[in-house]
């Protein structure tokens, strides 16, 4: 079942962490990359992804997800937070080779069960600094991912304001933050989710999401 409403809009972003970017030798943008996730990607906690019949690889990316609570267009960094209704653990599952194909996110990030939330929405005044979270993605107990949202390259506040200069943020919109270093498509070699895999995203002070992973 999901923690959340169906959003009307799912933002995410892209090489959003140091670490992420330096694994795939790559500069950290000079702006945020944003691109979309359609919402029929949702599911909630325990619930299974589904490995795609047109993808051999896909791959885990732990996010801190973001949850908009009030209508804002053209926010200040200054008074972004004041926008956030809440923050919950997020999986932005993604199909490494059709992303490779397609030259682009939307498709390889958006199949059914490819976004993953969850345990619950925890309130924006019980998270006070987004900024210092550890974050970690273990798949059958083994660590991939373990770092911290102070290695983001643009803040949430940052994230929002630049969003919201484009595009009008409503209530139950979802900010998907971006991913740590980590994943298994930079490994060497590349790790990829399997059949019968466990996934699970841990956030400090925010939550732990586990879903089973299903051929």
């Amino acid at each position: 079942m999901l923690p959340i409403e169906r959003p009307g809009k799912i933002i995410c972003v892209g090489l959003n962490y140091r670490a992420h970017a330096a694994e795939q030798n790559r500069i950290p943008p000079g702006q945020p990359v944003l691109f979309a996730k359609w919402s029929t990607s949702l599911i909630g906690p325990g619930q299974p992804i589904r490995l795609p019949a047109i993808s051999q690889a896909v791959d885990h990316e732990a996010e801190l997800g973001v949850v908009i609570g009030e209508r804002v267009r053209g926010v200040s960094v200054a008074n972004a937070l004041g926008a956030v209704r809440g923050y919950l653990c997020a999986n932005d599952i993604s199909a490494r080779d059709l992303q490779r194909a397609d030259r682009q996110f939307t498709r390889a990030k958006s199949l059914d069960t490819f976004c993953p939330v969850g345990p619950a929405l925890v309130p924006a005044a019980d998270v006070p600094d987004p900024q210092s979270l550890r974050i970690r993605c273990l798949v059958n107990g083994d660590v991939r991912q373990d770092s911290t949202t102070a290695d983001m390259v643009f803040t949430v506040a940052e994230l929002i304001a630049f969003a919201s200069e484009a595009i009008t943020l409503e209530p139950g919109d979802l900010l998907l933050t971006g991913t740590p270093g980590g994943v298994g498509e930079f490994r060497v070699p590349p790790v990829y989710l399997q059949d019968g895999d466990e996934v699970t995203v841990e956030i400090e002070g925010v939550g732990v999401l586990t879903n089973p992973v299903r051929g």
